[in-house]
This record gives structure tokens, sequence and C-alpha cells, in this order.
């Protein structure tokens, strides 16, 4: 591990060659000893705008949040909560006092905010001033996470208190049963109040953090250099310190058949997501990698806590809507029996993913793999007789309904259009770009879209949260509107239950009212799918998808001097 400990002016020297190369390692004109670096590289076809931790509603910006920052705990492979910065910790017996006990050997990345330029020690005062800045909805997308906490109590700061430098303390105004799950979300890092400070709303463009990375260059739709933090205070079991590599290397490519030609030309160690992998050439029908690139490349394949939907717009007092056919439940019940969700994952994604037949709540979920509930499977006939009963048989009087999906999703969209043919819906696709699509989404100008749900933790109020009648968009993420008291009142109580048979168990209670309401047409629980070149080593996959390059090892090196 000498040559990870040799020194930083000859690392950043190489870094510097790496960008002005466009990702070739040539030397730099200034000469320092020859040195050997270990550079992970990947493609992000998608948009990062923000390296802020309050801005990491994306997945694009959480993944390399991920890598730059940290909180009081984090999650391991199998989804359990583990110390990060917070050593232990202790909830009351009320489930309302959340009490954090801080390891004293972390600190920030060196910075010109620091008198030196060295980074200082976090402490729990960090914490107290990061979650205080979730508040402000002008730069945090995490203000309805924290509608929880106690803002009023005595003798604190909005509800966070630290008594001395390695204690830090949350207070609740109820019992809330996810909220550590919700902790391990990138939102909750720790940031230093000086970057604040002097950044402000621009801290998103200059983070600090505490991670294993830092960030060196970013060059706005070409590439994104991180460089290795020398002082990171997480070691492997042999007491090694973390990261082993030297530095990502990311590139925004957005033509996911150039980014996988690079790939395949070992420009590139990572390819992640069916969209990126080109599956009819890689995969066999059965979704295993075909034996002639096993040389090149491994895969890995877990289970995604993710949920792609056909969703409805069902709120019927809303102007306009008695022109919306699909405020009728079962008209809504017919378009779920109607889908053939094995035929499109087997057929459309190289079976890769898991036809929903159960509910919105992916069936591997904590709880929900005892908890299965009944949802729909392909029975044209039933839906043939829910078309006739919702007054439309054999699809006579109803209008052409309107499809509306991104781009990517237009062959799927397709195969939907022909199986609702088959039964007598009619419907037109209609493709629209990504971001007007969000937008007529969320402002409830859609009837019948395509959209998926990602969990941001291991929990199925993740999933649930999405009917309340609170979470209404556009403020919200209830994008069908949909609303029933009984669920409201039932998600109220499951998510203040300490104990978690009988949460589970109003949980598949919750999930049962969605599918027999059927806002949604889920499609399939989706699965984390990556190519990994086979230079790399201790890569871990996670029903997140969250990149953790802590461990990565790669074989060889790329020469800077």
């Amino acid at each position: 591990m000498s040559a990870m400990k040799n020194s930083l002016t000859a690392r950043i020297a190489f870094f510097c060659c790496l960008a002005a190369a466009a990702g070739c390692f040539i030397s730099c004109k200034r000469r320092t000893e020859h040195k050997n670096f270990t550079v992970f590289r990947y493609n992000e076809m998608g948009d990062v705008t923000s390296l802020d931790p309050a801005s990491a509603r994306s997945f694009e910006n959480e993944v390399i949040d991920n890598q730059i920052y940290n909180g009081l705990i984090q999650l391991d492979d199998s989804l359990k909560i583990r110390p990060c910065i917070a050593k232990k910790w202790e909830i009351s017996p009320d489930g309302k006092i959340y009490t954090f006990h801080l390891r004293q050997d972390v600190f920030f990345h060196d910075d010109s905010i620091f008198p030196g330029g060295k980074g200082r020690k976090v402490t729990a005062s960090d914490f107290v001033h990061s979650f205080f800045r979730l508040f402000d909805a002008r730069v945090s997308d995490a203000t309805t996470l924290l509608a929880n906490v106690d803002r009023v109590y005595p003798g604190t700061y909005q509800g966070f208190y630290a008594p001395n430098d390695s204690t830090f303390i949350i207070y609740m105004k109820r019992a809330y049963a996810p909220f550590m799950n919700i902790l391990t979300m990138k939102y909750f890092s720790v940031i230093p109040i000086e970057a604040v400070d002097r950044y402000g709303l621009d801290f998103g463009e200059h983070p600090v953090g505490t991670g294993p990375f830092q960030l060196k260059r970013w060059e706005r739709g070409d590439r994104m250099i991180l460089v290795r933090n020398e002082h990171y205070f997480e070691k492997d079991k042999q007491g090694t310190p973390l990261p082993y590599i030297d530095g990502v290397v990311i590139t925004f490519i957005k033509d996911a058949e150039t980014s996988f030609l690079q790939f395949l030309d070992d420009k590139m160690d990572l390819v992640s997501g069916i969209l990126a992998i080109n599956p009819r050439e890689v995969l066999t029908p059965d979704g295993q990698l075909k034996d002639e690139f096993k040389k090149k490349m491994y895969m890995q394949r877990t289970p995604f806590i993710k949920t792609d939907y056909l969703g409805f717009m069902v709120d019927s007092s809303r102007k306009g809507t008695d022109k919306n056919p699909l405020c009728n439940k079962t008209l809504r019940q017919a378009i779920n029996y109607a889908i053939n969700r094995e035929n499109i994952v087997r057929y459309l994604r190289n079976n890769v993913g898991i036809p929903a037949n159960g509910g919105f709540v992916p069936p591997f979920l904590p709880g929900s793999r005892n908890n299965k509930v009944q949802g729909y499977s392909y029975n044209p006939d039933k839906a043939r007789q829910l078309l006739a009963a919702a007054g439309y048989p054999n699809g006579n009087n109803l209008p052409v309904l309107v499809l509306r999906v991104s781009s990517e999703w237009e062959q799927l969209a397709l195969a939907v259009q022909s199986q609702l043919q088959q039964v007598g819906i009619k419907v037109n696709v209609l493709r629209e770009q990504p971001a007007i699509l969000a937008e007529c989404v969320a402002s409830g100008q859609c009837y019948f879209f395509k959209k998926s749900w990602v969990g941001d933790y291991p929990d199925g109020e993740n999933f649930l949260s999405l009917f309340c009648t609170k979470n209404f968009s556009p403020q919200g993420v209830n994008y069908f509107r949909y609303s029933d008291p009984a669920f409201d009142e039932l998600y109220d109580k499951a998510i203040g239950e300490s104990n978690d048979s009988i949460r589970y168990a109003d949980y598949r209670k919750l999930d049962e009212m969605v599918m027999e309401a059927a806002p949604v047409v889920p499609l399939y629980y989706d699965e984390v799918i990556r190519l990994v070149s086979n230079k790399v080593s201790g890569l871990p996959v996670n029903s997140l998808n969250m990149l953790d390059l802590r461990y990565v090892k790669k074989a060889g090196g790329e020469q800077g001097e």
C-alpha cells in the first residue's frame, strides 16, 4: 500500500494530465518521480446537477455524493444499518430522542476554506448545521423527510442539539420507525459550515466532505475526476486505509451504444443498467452473460429496490377530469389484468426483472418476503369482463387513451398498446422529452404515464408514501392524486409502530388497498445488472444499486509522472 501514500503533488500532477489528455495518461511537463496509479472509470448517461448532498434527489447525484460524503450511519450490502461517523447510538423508549456518539478521527477534505488548506476535525455542531440546512427549500430536496423533527424542542437548534463535540441529538415530535433508514440517505451527510459560508448556493459546485474521494475537476457534460482522500478514516479488517484505488474518472456520454463500445474497448471498467449494456448482444435469452464475453467481463445481478409502473391520474375532483375515463376504478382494474408482465420481462428485457404480479412494494424488502401481496396476473378474459362492467363492452364508447412516455420506454409502451388492443382498449403512445413528461406528471396533466420509483431507503414506507393524500404532487410524490382517508389513517399508524411484525403487517394491508384501488399498474420489480471488467475486484453490489468504491481493486495501473 506504500504507493497510495506517495506525495499528493505527484498525484495531482497525474490527474492534471488525465484531464488534459481526455482520459489518456500522458506525462506532465513538470517532472516528478514515476508512479503507478489505479483509476476506476465509468460512464454516467444521466445529468449530474449538483454535488451538494442536500440536492441528492436524483440517482445520478447520489451515486457521486456517495464517494464524497459520509453521514452518521450507513447501510451494508445486506441493507443492515451500520456505524459510520457515529460509532454508536441510542433511541429513547418512546422513540422520540436519537442520541449519536461520534468518532473523533474524522476530518473534512483538505480545502482552501480551512486555515492552511488543512481539513479540520468533524464535530457534532457540524451535524447541527448540516441538518438545519435541510429545512431550506432553496437548497434542499429533503424538507419533507424532516417533518417529524421537533423544531421547537426547548434548548435545541431547530430540534438538533450538540452538548459536546462528540454527541449529536435529534428530538422528534413522535415515534417514526423508518427514521434510522432515512438517516442513511446522502441528504444527511455532514458538511463544513465554512464551505457553506464561502460558496452559498454554489456549494454544489465546490463540494467538501469527509468521504473516500474528493472532487478534483468537473467539466460539465464531459467528465469528472475524483482523487483519493489521503486522510479517510475507514480501514479494512487488516487495518489498511481505504480506499484502495487512487481515483475515479466519470464520463458523461449520452449515447448508450457509444458508452458500451468504450467499455468493450477497455476504456471503462463498468456499465450499469439494462439500457446501457446492449442486452441482446451480451445476454442470453434467460438473462445470463454469454460465454464469449466471460474472458473480458463478469456480471453482477441482484434484486433492485425499484418498481417500474404505469400510472393513472385518478383525482376526479379536479376541473376537466369528468372527461378522464381513468377515474373509473373498474377500468383501471381491467387494464391491470390485460397486461402480460411475463412477456414484457422475457422479450423486452431478456428476463432481467421480476414480473410485478404482487403489490407496488418490491417483494424482497424487509417484511415483504413473508407478507406477499396478491396483485394482478395476466387474464384477458377477466379484463374483458371488467371492461364491460366499467361501461365499455368490447371497448365501445371508450375514448382512445393517451400513454405518455419518455423515449427510452417507447418499445415497452408499444407492447402495452398491443396488449390492451387485444381486449378492446385503444391506446395512442405519445413520446415526450423527460423534463416535459416529468412536469406533465407532476402537474396532474398526464392521465396515463410510465414512471418508476427507486427506493431511497429499504423500508416499505418509502413506496407507500406515494399514495398518501398529504403527498399530492406537485409538492409531493403522489402523482396519481389518489386519496383514501382509511389509507392515510393506517399509514400514520404504521410509521409510528416500533414492533416490526405489526408494522410489516400494516404495510401489507396498505399495499393491498392500493392494488384494489388500482391507481397504478406495477409492471416489474427491477434488478441491478452490471457488467464489470475482469481487471476489477472488490466491487460490492446491493439492492439500492449504490456504487461503493472503497474496497475496489484494479489489476495493473496507469502511468503518470
